[in-house]
């Protein structure tokens, strides 16, 4: 039987290193945050393959078309799942997904949330298969995140403990 980690390396994808914040950077929370066999984890924008912020920044409608924010969801999912790996060593620990809940900073009347957030969702259950990966979901659009972010991600998982 594969591992998340295995239908990974099939598909070509590397998971950056945790998240590392910029110096002076300090956040009253944690990314994830585990109680019992739930695990939350905070909003994430995309992680460099060191561990860095790199956005996406930007608006998207303006600034990012709809494909591109698409794309750049997928990335967020990768660096979502090298903080919760490093949490709890392996991702087959990871026994469903439960929510995703996705902001996207979005030009006035933008109004494909819903398509950029797809990019996490379909990562997620092509990782994890249907059983595994299925989970309720929210996208909306807001003016603005922190750091010109073009979007955030967070949600809840269970795990095996």
């Amino acid at each position: 039987m594969s591992t998340p980690e295995d239908r990974l390396e099939k598909l070509g994808l590397n998971l950056p290193q945790p998240t590392k914040l910029p110096k002076g950077l300090v956040l009253p929370f944690d990314f994830v945050n585990i109680r019992g066999n739930r695990l939350l984890f905070s909003g994430h924008p995309k992680s460099a393959v060191d561990g860095s912020l790199s956005g996406p920044f930007g608006t998207v409608g303006a600034d990012l078309t709809t494909e591109q924010a698409y794309r750049e969801a997928r990335e967020v999912a990768l660096t979502v799942l090298a903080n919760i790996k490093a949490e709890i060593g392996e991702l087959s620990r990871i026994t469903g997904w439960l929510r995703v809940f996705g902001m996207v900073t979005s030009a006035p009347g933008y109004s494909e949330q819903h398509v950029v957030v797809n990019g996490f969702s379909d990562l997620v259950i092509e990782i994890f298969g249907q059983d595994i990966g299925r989970h309720a979901r929210s996208a909306i659009g807001v003016s603005g995140l922190p750091l010109g972010f073009a979007m955030e991600i967070e949600g809840e998982v269970l795990i095996a403990t």
